[in-house]
């Protein structure tokens, strides 16, 4: 489909691509097509802890063999058409990729979600997308039921495997003619709102960031393997984890697993990666491990990355003395699919997300709209070919977010007289969770059904690593015992969202402070948690 690789000129890169392009085609069949089958593509823990691998020959077969499930229906569900959403809610390994780029293969728009939120979470985004086909790794009665009422066909990690590995399944139609501009994928990010907003991505947005971040800041060769903290159904993830190596036919380290500083380690010694992608919050459960005895082996890695939330100055220091590795960090987003400012090798400074990643331009402006002065605080703003086309459902949202070329990212940030970009903190209340959006509204919701509960008020504070972290205020119906009131709420918040949203400190308060018209005056509550 493409023989050679088109060059990044300008911002206008995805024009570069033939009109026909399919990112599965890209990404897979094409190191086939051009002699590179045998290279590994995945490497995984098999059963029996022992390493299992996946190359681009296999992993394309496997993609072709589902693109043709999908379009042909099975007992298990109605044959899908071009364009139709296809919900993934599966842990990272082989399973993940064959869905993710089978779907894309079958030109149908893949939906990678959290495996941590609840089944109503998952209903609720899947009939948001109106999704025709829901992937789950071993879906349960409750989570059949839940998704069955968005009239969403349901199989699972089996079902992908087995007819992944159905030779009775044609491949000679390939990968569908998609147009480079075409749908290829959503991921769900609940924004600054709370509220889970659709963000649609094109067949050439993976393409434009394997251009642009991989190619100027990782410099990244076939030689590498890439190991991500951060799991593929978030954007980050998404790019750490598969289609950065498999741009330049390198490989990937899928982990199923829960990220402790025990698992990374293990993984990091039995796979040797090159580059390696965390979060801040990871890094700093690392270090602490590291205080603790641990003795990992970084010495095959020659890269570190952060992003998801800022990294704070300390870490930094901390993992150079520890590892002798800088890491590069930077921010990105959703809408963005991945990182456009960045420190790069041999040009890092702690605490600054950098410079602009080539092939992005950013600007900082005031409320107004105009450019603010070198060293004051603005709004950022973002131009590149990589960002979302629109958020699914929500156009309102969309005129708010995309202003022409650009889009809002909602984050403040200042630029010093090196041309390095500090980050100033959200323009709204959202809370970043180990590089995961978390709604206080949400979280205040959940809380105030607990039945001593009678108002209560979640900000973000600071813990001893400088990360984000929730804490809730709470005004109680009945006098309890402080220490008791804690574990009981958090352990009651865990029964009811994803595990990572809960509260890590609880304070109970006589009242909120309010304004004069009702509303909780946050910013009382922040400067009092972070006293």
């Amino acid at each position: 489909m493409l023989a050679t690789q088109p060059t990044v000129t300008d911002l206008r890169a995805a024009d570069a691509l033939p009109v026909r392009f399919n990112a599965a085609e890209w990404y897979i069949g094409r190191h086939v097509r051009e002699g590179r089958g045998d290279r590994v593509a995945l490497l995984c823990d098999a059963p029996g802890d022992t390493r299992g691998e996946m190359t681009y020959a296999q992993l394309h077969a496997s993609v072709l063999r589902f693109a043709r499930g999908l379009l042909g229906g099975s007992a298990a569900f109605p044959a899908l058409h071009p364009g139709d959403r296809v919900a993934i809610v599966l842990p990272d390994g082989p399973q993940f990729a064959i869905a993710f780029w089978g779907t894309i293969a079958a030109g149908c728009v893949a939906v990678p979600l959290n495996p941590l939120l609840t089944a109503t979470d998952h209903a609720g985004i899947v009939a948001d997308c109106g999704a025709r086909l829901a992937i789950a790794y071993e879906p349960d009665a409750v989570w059949r039921t839940a998704i069955a009422s968005a009239s969403t066909s349901v199989v699972s990690a089996a079902d992908v495997l087995a007819i992944a590995m159905d030779e009775s399944l044609a491949q000679a139609e390939g990968y569908a003619p998609t147009h480079r501009d075409g749908f290829a994928f959503m991921l769900y990010s609940s924004g600054t709102t709370g509220e889970p907003k659709g963000v649609v991505h094109l067949q050439h947005d993976m393409w434009v960031c394997s251009q642009t971040y991989a190619e100027h800041i990782l410099g990244i060769t076939e030689n590498d393997r890439c190991f991500s903290v951060a799991k593929l159904f978030f954007a980050y993830g998404l790019g750490n984890g598969m289609y950065f190596s498999m741009g330049v036919g390198g490989a990937n380290v899928h982990y199923a697993g829960r990220p402790t500083p025990n698992s990374i380690f293990s993984q990091v010694a039995k796979y040797k990666p090159t580059l390696f992608f965390g979060v801040p919050t990871a890094y700093a459960q690392m270090l602490a491990a590291m205080d603790e005895g641990a003795t990992p082996d970084f010495s095959s890695v020659r890269a570190c990355v952060s992003a998801g939330e800022a990294l704070p100055p300390g870490l930094f220091a901390r993992w150079k003395a520890k590892t002798g590795l800088d890491i590069l960090d930077g921010i990105g987003s959703t809408e963005v699919l991945h990182i456009f400012l960045s420190n790069a090798p041999g040009d890092c400074e702690a605490g600054s997300s950098g410079r602009a990643v080539p092939g992005y331009a950013v600007r900082i402006v005031d409320e107004r709209g105009i450019d603010v002065p070198e060293g004051e605080i603005g709004d950022l703003l973002v131009r590149g070919d990589s960002t979302m086309a629109l958020y699914w459902n929500k156009h309102e949202k969309t005129k708010a977010t995309l202003v022409g070329d650009w889009i809002r990212t909602g984050d403040k940030y200042r630029r010093d007289a090196n041309g390095r970009y500090w980050h100033g903190g959200r323009s709204d209340d959202m809370l970043k969770v180990g590089g995961i959006w978390v709604s206080p509204v949400e979280l205040e919701g959940v809380i105030a059904l607990h039945e001593h509960v009678l108002e209560c008020a979640v900000v973000g504070r600071d813990d001893a690593d400088g990360l984000t972290k929730p804490h809730a205020y709470v005004v109680l119906r009945v006098e309890r015992d402080a220490a008791e009131l804690e574990a009981e709420l958090k352990a009651f918040v865990k029964s009811q969202l994803a595990p990572y949203k809960y509260p890590r400190w609880i304070s109970v308060v006589e009242a909120l402070p309010k304004t004069a018209t009702g509303k909780t005056q946050r910013f009382v509550l922040r400067s009092l948690a972070q006293a």
